[in-house]
């Protein structure tokens, strides 16, 4: 059963226009539609509706040059800025991994794509958007002053499809799927667990036993996680820019992850908002939206990863961040002793 909008796509456009600075993502929810049929609403008028499959969309990117990527969920948004390139594609996972640009793509979430370019007193402001089968955004990839905008008219050409009709019709959104714990398997969890080699296999742990990342957390206990405050976010996030040590922080939604993997610089508050405002990376995280957060640890070949991870009242992931383990600049000891100075939950055991 798909979901249509009822308004015209004139009435949207008109409604864009009478509130040109909100957000896409805020008209789209205030006009009660999902984002992508606000987009689709613009065929005609700056935008083109295009192939969605990253095969075809990351390679175009890389030929734009420097660029920002943004990734989102509802409470973080991640933007990084740099060159797309050294791209894996993948039945059912791809990525794509320069110094700056890393990102973890999931083709079938790539559902519906746009090229968008409107007009600003700056000249013009051009970039791909792609999103899933509910109209929701998984990635964005704009065209910054020394992007390759000589080759966007070509490759737009090359993108765009048949199908050029203005209104789409989306699938409903799926619910955030909630803790799922078994507590009867807490001791095979647990004994699993401590013999985890690769953090990638905790999932796969998490599913043999039919649970999710955070019902595992809330069944595990020590020493394998211990629940924080949630003031432990901002905490972290203030250590990691007082140490200048160097940290990954992935931010992901159904179709793509993206991984900043680097020190913290700049922190500037803003409302309910903790904003990183560094050269090639910003990241705003909605810190009221953060409902419980864990410090983990998992064994892997290369010692603990140890890392703090928030999820938001649905128990969606909102984001996750490790020390850098990396040869010649290994930050996990200082890291370390961050997450273990952090408070946690009053009442629950360390």
């Amino acid at each position: 059963m798909t979901e249509q909008t009822a308004l015209t796509s004139q009435e949207i456009r008109a409604y864009q226009e009478e509130n040109p600075k909100m957000r896409a993502r805020d008209a789209a929810e205030a006009l009660g539609i999902s984002e992508a049929q606000l987009v689709a609403a613009g065929i005609g008028h700056g935008a083109t509706r295009i192939d969605a499959h990253p095969d075809r969309i990351i390679p175009t990117a890389e030929r734009f040059g420097e660029v920002m990527a943004l990734t989102r969920v509802d409470a973080c948004v991640h933007e990084k800025v740099g060159a797309y390139g050294n791209y894996h594609s993948g039945e059912h996972a791809a990525m794509t991994l320069t110094e700056n640009i890393d990102l973890r793509i999931f083709p079938s979430q790539w559902v519906h794509a746009y090229a968008v370019e409107t007009e600003s007193e700056q000249g013009p402001r051009r970039s791909l958007q792609i999103f899933d089968a509910a109209g929701d955004a998984v990635h964005k990839i704009h065209l910054r002053d020394a992007s390759n905008h000589d080759v966007w008219e070509k490759e737009l050409a090359g993108l765009a499809l048949d199908d050029q009709t203005d209104t789409i019709a989306v699938d409903p959104r799926k619910p955030t799927e909630a803790a799922k714990s078994r507590a009867d398997k807490v001791d095979v969890l647990r004994e699993e667990w401590s013999r985890l080699t690769d953090t990638h296999q905790f999932l796969r742990l998490c599913s043999k036993l039919k649970m999710n990342r955070l019902g595992a957390y809330r069944i595990a206990g020590t020493p394998f996680v211990r629940r924080l405050d949630p003031g432990a976010v901002d905490a972290m996030l203030c250590a990691v820019q007082e140490t200048g040590i160097e940290v990954m922080i992935f931010v992901g939604n159904r179709g793509c992850i993206q991984i900043h993997t680097g020190p913290v610089h700049t922190l500037r508050p803003m409302g309910p908002w903790q904003n990183v405002m560094d050269p090639g990376f910003n990241l705003h995280l909605r810190l009221d939206k953060v409902a419980e957060v864990w410090a983990v640890e998992k064994p892997s070949q290369r010692g603990p990863a140890v890392s703090v991870e928030a999820f938001d009242a649905e128990g969606g992931l909102i984001f996750q961040v490790f020390g850098v383990g990396k040869e010649g600049r290994d930050s996990r000891p200082d890291w370390a002793r961050i997450v273990a100075s952090l408070p946690a939950v009053e009442g629950v055991a360390a």
